[in-house]
């Protein structure tokens, strides 16, 4: 069934097996974007009490699939066979499951695909998915890509390292107290020079003056240590523990007797 409202004709290209015999033959043929999106809640109304393995009800799950931009247009059907291999490859489709979860494909624009799911099912459970999503999703894509004759992302756009939080924290923390480039630097060799002209001044406070800035620079110079170890400290513990050589087992010998 299309979207009504402002989206393509047939904007929802695929969805869930059980849609269809989940209406009734009388109703619209075409549903409002706002209809769609009750369907899609529907569950979670339906089962008040169903909760992740975590404990929160963030049932809905969203995957944003677009194509290359030097990649053919896909027809319909093809659009519709990668929606349903990445639902199956997410765990929000199982062939043969009638109590598996609400979801449609949706495409709002040519070039891409939005696949939305519900993860309660039908029979009020929550749907479980893989442990290594994200492989399986890019294992599919990658067999996709392949299937229809498209254009596979550059390498490295695909497996490029990211850095634990902790060690980007380490980074910036040493930037900060970096002694010759780093701002905390710059604002205490400021303070220093104006304690330096302030103290040859004449008057009565020139040098009470000089000495609070003094102490100023002094404060800042020991914040800089402070941020240099803890981006030390946050750098070796983002680094992964290598695990130490398992002892030799011990070995017995059985002595013939003569």
């Amino acid at each position: 069934m299309p979207i009504e409202g402002g989206l393509p004709e047939h904007a929802v290209i695929a969805y869930w097996p059980g849609l269809d015999s989940y209406t009734l033959d009388d109703e619209q043929a075409t549903w409002t974007a706002t209809q769609w999106a009750e369907h899609l809640e529907e569950p979670l109304l339906e089962n008040p009490f169903a909760t992740s393995p975590r404990g929160d009800r963030r049932a809905i799950f969203h995957l944003d699939v677009r194509l290359h931009p030097e990649d053919r247009d896909l027809t319909a059907a093809e659009w519709a066979e990668a929606a349903h291999r990445l639902a199956r490859a997410a765990g929000i489709e199982t062939p043969g499951d009638k109590d598996g979860c609400h979801w449609i494909a949706v495409q709002a624009k040519p070039g891409g695909l939005d696949v939305i799911a519900n993860l309660i099912r039908l029979d009020g459970s929550w749907q479980q998915q893989p442990a290594d999503l994200a492989r399986r999703l890019a294992h599919e894509a990658r067999r996709i890509e392949q299937d229809l004759h498209l254009t596979a992302p550059a390498p490295h756009a695909v497996s490029r390292p990211v850095p634990p939080a902790s060690a980007q924290l380490a980074e910036v923390l040493t930037q900060l107290a970096d002694e010759h480039a780093g701002p905390l630097a710059t604002v205490r060799g400021l303070v220093e020079h104006a304690a330096h002209r302030i103290a040859h001044q004449a008057g009565p406070a020139g040098p009470d003056t000089a000495h609070r800035l003094e102490w100023i620079a002094y404060r800042l110079h020991g914040i800089q240590q402070d941020l240099d170890a803890t981006a030390t400290h946050l750098a070796t513990a983002s680094r992964p523990r290598a695990t130490p050589p398992a002892p030799p087992a011990a070995r017995t010998s059985a002595r013939r007797s003569p």
